[in-house]
């Protein structure tokens, strides 16, 4: 693949979107969203009610962008040697072998991670932030392009355990998928009645990569040409610092929040086909950034108040740069 100006770029996305489509219905918010997370090389929280197709999106992502796929189902007995792999004595050769587990891919999904223990949700700490795991005080390196798709379903909270914030401060984004309208709805219905359901689609291939395998590093360049002023960098900064001192906000975001909003909002602004970052973009993914980061007063969320309604209200005090 050759180098990526802005033109190229969209070409690529715009094959990668239509691939996309072809098994994920609708869902135009959550695909954008998700790539966003890839091209800015970060990992995404995934939340949503069960069978509106989780799962499915990660893979047929992978399967776009030439990536390595695998999951793991998160469970009360689920051990961090089962995610990160373990040293197994071979008897016929007389020494340890590495049995890798499934966090050396490059996409994993982390389905429902939360429902296993905090010391098992630690084995991704490392992987996420340095793209390396240490299995028996030896370091091993995971693929550049490594993400960490982990997905939550937010009606069910028996039998879970919530994620510590060190581990939720990690996810660049946290991505809702809601229902399908009901013509996407009607449509999925139609094409289950066939031999073209969604599944069946991507288990036969049918899928085109829009991104040749181990690649993916030259669609990044994309971003490289995308400008963002000092004014738009500070307004980024004065957002994330407002939520330190808001009264109704008891935790607020460190300065990794800044960090992922800038980079979303130039990821954002490329998939958009402008080669600069505008105001705009940076509110509408405020709130994607910031939500599992905030925690709200115990007393304000006995009474309703939302994180996206203090998000809203910190966006309406800051100053807009002109």
């Amino acid at each position: 693949m050759p180098e990526h100006p802005l033109d190229q770029f969209m070409e690529t996305v715009s094959r990668a979107k239509s691939e996309i489509a072809r098994v994920i219905i609708g869902q135009e918010a959550v695909v954008e969203s998700a790539l966003i997370v890839i091209l800015a090389n970060q990992h995404a929280l995934v939340e949503g009610v069960p069978g509106v197709a989780k799962p499915l999106l990660v893979r047929a992502l992978a399967r776009v962008l030439g990536c390595q796929f695998d999951r793991i189902q998160f469970t009360p007995d689920l051990m961090p040697a089962d995610i990160t792999g373990t040293n197994i004595f071979n008897l016929q050769r007389n020494e340890f072998a590495l049995v890798k587990g499934p966090i050396f891919t490059t996409f994993l999904l982390a389905d429902e991670i939360n429902r296993a223990p905090a010391k098992t949700q630690s084995a991704l700490l490392q992987v996420m932030q340095e793209r390396t795991v240490t299995i028996d005080r030896e370091t091993h390196r995971l693929s550049p392009d490594f993400t960490v798709f982990a997905t939550q379903n937010p009606i069910e909270y028996e039998g879970t355990f919530p994620l510590p914030e060190a581990q939720r401060d990690r996810f660049m984004l946290k991505i809702r998928m809601d229902y399908p309208a009901r013509e996407q709805e009607l449509e999925l219905a139609q094409r289950m009645l066939g031999d073209d359901s969604p599944e069946a689609v991507l288990h036969r291939d049918e899928v085109q990569p829009a991104v040749p395998a181990g690649q993916l590093a030259l669609l990044r360049q994309g971003l490289s040409g995308i400008t963002m002023k000092d004014e738009l960098v500070g307004y980024v900064v004065d957002i994330v610092r407002r939520t330190r001192s808001a009264e109704n906000i008891l935790v607020g975001a460190g300065p990794r929040a800044s960090q992922a909003l800038i980079l979303a909002s130039r990821a954002l602004a490329a998939l958009r086909g402008r080669d600069f970052v505008t105001p705009d973009d940076v509110k509408s993914l405020a709130g994607p950034v910031l939500d599992h980061r905030l925690v709200l007063r115990p007393e304000l969320e006995i009474e309703g108040l939302s994180v996206d309604e203090v998000v809203a209200s910190i966006l309406q005090e800051i100053v807009v740069p002109r």
